[in-house]
């Protein structure tokens, strides 16, 4: 049975560049479809924030916008949320992660990660060893590529550095309204610092698959992101 780690933000807000919060935390449908998709494939599916603190779901991502307008769609996965109980509400730690337990690790999006996942010191080599493993996985959908940083080598080179992968780009950011009053750009900082990024037309949903790194570029992406991690661990069988 192959093992998973979804790692969700444990941030609430997102601090701007003109000092103010704006609320936020993890967006439902990149962990409710991924979840789903995972469990329903049989896998042992576990969910860790940071220190292990109770997660909050950014409120935008009930907005009917960024759910084809549709309620009933908002509600199944509130409800989905809810009936996972204590596994989401108590989740494991991101610190007591151990590479050798799980084939997976997957990064939910949200702009959380860009207030905490971002400059998580342990995520790093929790990253790097897995990435550096031709029997596991790391993926990530939207913003969670955000907790890619601090991945950095022993002798001090970024671990994604020359690796093809996508995210939230400029162009998504600037029609959410978020990219005048960011502090900084997810596609910019990738970019700069190393990896090969590639994004689609905004909205559309899109994948990079690069060996064992599987990422998505936004919220409409977190489905094809789930079956790109389910479409590689069936090679490594």
């Amino acid at each position: 049975m192959s093992s998973v780690v979804m790692v969700v933000s444990g941030a609430n807000l997102w601090t701007m560049k003109n000092a103010q919060p704006h609320p936020t935390g993890f967006w439902s449908e990149e962990f409710v479809t991924p979840h789903r998709k995972f469990t329903e494939a049989g896998f042992k599916v576990a969910i860790a924030s940071p220190g292990g603190v109770t997660p909050t779901v950014d409120p935008l991502s009930f907005n009917l916008a960024y759910n084809n307008n549709d309620q009933n769609k908002v509600i199944e996965q509130q409800d989905y949320m809810k009936r996972l109980g204590s596994a989401l509400t108590t989740p494991m730690r991101i610190e007591d992660i151990s590479p050798n337990h799980f084939d997976v690790i997957f990064l939910v999006g949200g702009h959380g990660p860009m207030q905490d996942m971002a400059v998580h010191s342990t995520i790093g080599p929790v990253l790097v060893a897995m990435l550096d493993s031709p029997r596991k996985i790391v993926a990530a959908v939207c913003h969670g590529p955000a907790g890619f940083f601090t991945a950095s080598r022993a002798d001090g080179t970024w671990a994604f550095k020359d690796r093809q992968l996508t995210g939230f780009s400029n162009v998504e950011e600037t029609q959410a309204g978020f990219a005048g009053n960011a502090p900084w750009l997810l596609e910019d900082r990738l970019r700069i610092s190393g990896a090969r990024y590639v994004a689609k037309s905004p909205w559309t949903p899109h994948i990079v698959i690069d060996g064992n790194l599987v990422t998505g570029q936004q919220n409409y992406s977190a489905g094809v992101t789930a079956d790109g991690v389910l479409q590689q661990l069936a090679v490594m069988v």
